[in-house]
């Protein structure tokens, strides 16, 4: 049944201040490839907006499960010492162990909704170094959805209920995707079975984004982190999801802790890939777009360490609910790329924080520094420290510079601060290698035929409750990703579409 909005004239978009929005595609940044700007006041608002969602339950990744563990570090990088590519202490010393904490969730449903829907699944890891907190937030899938964090808020309210039923609709979330080709790649990995993972401890990890390493004198590759579980990798059909579903909602969270708890530890490896910092232009894609893979064949995955996951929670709320996890949380020796979508995540994440569990959320003992730290943030929400005063700073100065005792700026002794120049016209602008289709197609003709044949399954049971015009738009996405793709997705829902790769 339609709904009678589906026919009503648009409206035109503007702020909560009334101002026209022109362009909702695209954050503003230097030049196409970015870095964004602070200035972008469209974007931090409806970026902030969407922080303060949901109270107090995660506007998204709100189903999780957590644990604690070690990481042990190999010393090295495809047989080369890491110090070459990173001055990041934590990598250096093979057999170095840090602490962490990981959380493992769901993306779009809520707190207690069933584990086995078709969905990204969240693995975030909170490294406790010995320079401070390391936040590793990534999915166990490689790709997502979009390449501009402009797009987010819109694409999670397309994903989740529709305000008014309280219903989630694929019209609604294919709606949004048919709309957005650079989502074809990722609805490619999601409609088949690597979007049910069986479980957390047989679920591949990825941090997405392109990331950068800096060495000691300040040279810089780009870097892209996947974990690879060492219990291999099992994913889910849709009907053997179905048949978990009617006996347990809460089969990969008991899976988890019953294996940690009989002494049966999970592991993973963190592997890396590895690729010069340039833009890269012989590529028909840019390196720094969220919604490609790099190929293992030219970049291909390095080990530089281990995960072990050793010790459940002793209170799932104090700990695997209060951690809170933040794209920007990094330690010397690793930084940010200028992928758009990574930078808008960078302000996002810890202002949810901040929003969600306080003001003072790092205070929690479960996402404090287990390293020395003293800063002269005071007061707010829930204070009960303050920072720095067991290192016997006086305690009447709470600013700097001063002559009276309080903290002082450390010598920097570990190589220069990462610089990138920077150069480009500021405005909203597109990426200028989207090549929205070329990895999806690839991504369908690597499948098996069994996989092939679940995902166009998944996508024709999905896809038949969309409006018609919604579904011609997908199978336009799909064709133009490659011509068997597209047809057996029309002929599945009984279209009759002319099919042009791109």
């Amino acid at each position: 049944m339609s709904n009678p909005q589906d026919d009503a004239r648009p409206v035109s978009l503007t702020t909560r201040q009334g101002h026209p929005v022109y362009d909702n595609q695209n954050a503003k940044s230097v030049g196409p490839r970015g870095p964004l700007t602070l200035e972008d006041y469209q974007f931090l608002e409806k970026i902030a907006h969407f922080d303060r969602e949901r109270v107090p339950e995660r506007v998204v990744h709100a189903r999780g499960a957590g644990a604690h563990g070690v990481f042990t570090a190999y010393g090295q990088v495809g047989g080369e010492p890491i110090a070459k590519y990173t001055r990041a202490k934590l990598f250096q010393e093979a057999g170095k162990e840090t602490p962490v904490f990981v959380r493992f969730s769901t993306v779009v449903h809520g707190g207690h909704s069933p584990e086995t829907l078709r969905d990204p699944r969240g693995f975030a890891v909170k490294f406790y170094t010995e320079d401070g907190n390391w936040d590793l937030v990534g999915n166990n899938l490689k790709v997502f959805f979009i390449r501009d964090p402009m797009k987010f808020p819109d694409m999670v309210h397309a994903f989740k209920p529709d305000p008014v039923t309280n219903i989630q609709d694929m019209n609604r979330f294919f709606d949004f995707v048919s709309l957005t080709p650079e989502a074809t790649h990722m609805v490619t990995w999601l409609f088949s079975p690597w979007g049910i993972p069986a479980n957390y401890r047989q679920m591949e990890g990825s941090g997405v984004h392109a990331y950068r390493w800096v060495n000691a004198a300040g040279e810089t590759h780009l870097v892209k982190y996947h974990w690879v579980p060492a219990q291999g990798v099992r994913n889910l059909t849709q009907a053997e999801a179905e048949a978990i579903q009617a006996t347990n909602f809460n089969h990969a969270t008991q899976d988890l802790y019953q294996a940690i708890d009989r002494g049966e530890f999970p592991e993973w490896e963190l592997r890396v890939q590895i690729m010069t910092d340039e833009a890269h232009e012989e590529l028909e894609w840019d390196p720094l777009d969220p919604t490609k893979l790099w190929p293992e064949d030219r970049w291909p995955m390095l080990p530089v360490g281990k995960m072990v996951l050793n010790r459940n929670p002793a209170n799932v709320f104090a700990e695997t609910e209060q951690v809170a996890f933040g794209v920007g949380v990094l330690v010397d020796g690793l930084g940010f790329s200028d992928d758009k979508l990574l930078q808008g995540r960078t302000f996002s994440y810890s202002d949810t924080q901040r929003y969600r569990v306080g003001t003072n959320y790092l205070q929690l003992p479960v996402n404090a520094p287990k390293c020395p730290f003293a800063s002269n943030q005071r007061d707010g929400q829930m204070t009960y420290g303050v920072d720095g005063q067991a290192q016997g700073a006086n305690p009447h100065i709470n600013y700097e510079p001063s002559s009276r005792g309080g903290l002082v700026q450390p010598v920097r002794t570990r190589g220069p601060e990462m610089a990138p120049r920077v150069e480009g016209v500021v405005g909203r602008q597109a990426i200028d290698r989207p090549a929205n289709y070329l990895q999806a197609g690839e991504r369908y003709r690597a499948y098996s035929d069994a996989e092939r044949a679940e995902l166009i399954a998944n996508l024709v049971g999905a896809l038949s409750a969309c409006n018609p015009d919604i579904q011609a738009r997908m199978v336009d996405h799909f064709a133009a990703a490659d011509p068997d793709y597209g047809a057996r997705i029309a002929e599945g829902l009984g279209r009759k579409v002319a099919i042009a790769a791109e």
